[in-house]
């Protein structure tokens, strides 16, 4: 058996394997503890306010979990409409339009950011005196809470989006495209003999990388935010994830050939120009100002081979209801955690003065890895996109897309080198 065949069993067991390790998309239902508050929300088909509510309605849930949520399309089921009329009759209202949400005797048509809060209270209010007395147990939250002695009290749901923008951060960060750039500039400086001028265009470049990259992952939040909640949309991000995958994956087997999302060769000498100039740049500001072109010049290079990140996640933010300010502070979070290994490189190259490039197998296996992790997050965007709303889940995705990772490349090195000792 040939190489290339070797290799496209391989490719072929490790889809087959995640998609068979991806939970069922029935597997998860709305169901509301004993003692909780039911939520009956009508909405229909191409209502952009019916669209709106849904996101805030997932958030809701995420943050009370005593509520249950049971929705009704009303403009394809006959029986939907029947039921809304019966329901707000019984509560001395006449429903003419949706979305309408029903919270115990209480009627609340329309949707906006003012009826959000009306919701939000009514719900807290009726989770509050459902609470049993008799016997003494303890509440949805303090059941999920974990206490640790003499510090704090933590809620693993609260700690969910978090955490998964932690997870996908982390990963994004080690993207072979940004490690080539940065090692390439930091083994030309040095040459400069400096560690305060290696810190300074090093730290300048991570910095201005972090910046543009915030900038473009808000183009792509502003964007889902103006598509709203349509599932279309979803599912279409969900597809473009898989591609990306696919081409990453496809990559550590087939390295460069045809479609790959790399820095294209034509625009590479360009860069290393720009470097080169910073290394011999006569003065402080010059060598700032240089620096500060090459990291726009090199993150616009980037973004067909930084784009599936960014692009899932600001899809899943979007998806979770919140607000203008808590979005940004989570794309400020994000970036946080995407520039730390590229920060770490610059202080060990300050430290040491050491020369060092990017490898071949090292950018085919971190290609790998963000494939499986793509491959992974694509389909559960389109099979169950609220799965990711469980920081359990998010960590289990990581640490099997490790564990594949870790088998294929090590497969992978060994048929490699048993062909060189046996052409």
């Amino acid at each position: 058996m040939g190489k290339r065949s070797i290799q496209a069993l391989v490719l072929a067991g490790v889809v087959m394997s995640l998609l068979l390790a991806l939970p069922a998309g029935g597997a998860v239902r709305s169901t509301g503890p004993e003692g909780g508050v039911s939520l009956h929300f009508f909405w229909g088909e191409g209502c952009p306010h019916c669209a709106r509510a849904k996101p805030f309605l997932e958030g809701l849930k995420g943050r009370h979990p005593g509520l249950e949520v049971c929705d009704y399309e009303v403009f394809s089921h006959r029986e939907n409409v029947d039921l809304l009329m019966a329901m707000a009759k019984e509560r001395g209202f006449e429903a003419t339009g949706v979305p309408v949400f029903i919270i115990g005797n209480q009627v609340i048509a329309g949707f906006s950011d003012e009826k959000a809060r009306e919701i939000e209270q009514k719900v807290t209010a009726l989770l509050a005196a459902r609470q049993p007395r008799a016997p003494p147990a303890p509440s949805p939250k303090e059941a999920e809470t974990i206490i640790i002695p003499g510090i704090c009290t933590v809620n693993p749901a609260a700690l969910s989006l978090p955490v998964f923008t932690m997870i996908i951060a982390a990963l994004d960060s080690f993207n072979p495209c940004a490690f080539f750039v940065l090692l390439f500039l930091l083994s030309l400086m040095v040459h400069a003999h400096s560690r305060n001028r290696m810190a300074l265009v090093g730290g300048t470049f991570v910095f201005f990388s972090g910046f543009i990259y915030f900038l473009f992952m808000a183009a792509w939040l502003n964007l889902f935010l103006l598509a709203g909640t349509l599932s279309l949309v979803t599912t279409a991000a969900g597809i473009i994830a898989l591609l990306v995958a696919v081409i990453n994956i496809k990559d550590f087997f087939f390295f460069e050939k045809g479609v790959s999302l790399v820095i294209p060769e034509e625009k590479k000498p360009k860069l290393f120009e720009r470097m080169r100039h910073l290394v011999h740049a006569g003065s402080l500001p010059s060598m700032l100002a240089g620096t500060v072109v090459l990291a726009v010049a090199a993150n616009s290079y980037e973004l067909l081979c930084t784009a599936g990140f960014p692009m899932v996640y600001t899809r899943l933010l979007t998806l979770r209801g919140l607000s203008a300010a808590e979005y940004y502070l989570y794309l400020a979070l994000y970036n946080l955690v995407y520039m730390v290994p590229l920060a770490v490189i610059v202080g060990v190259f300050t430290v040491t003065l050491g020369s060092r490039k990017l490898t071949e197998w090292q950018g085919r296996v971190l290609k790998l890895l963000s494939g499986i992790m793509m491959l992974m997050l694509g389909l559960v965007i389109l099979i169950k996109p609220v799965l990711l709303n469980n920081a359990v889940v998010s960590i289990v995705i990581l640490a099997a897309a490790l564990v594949a990772t870790t088998i294929i490349a090590a497969t992978a090195n060994r048929l490699e080198r048993g062909e060189k000792l046996h052409p």
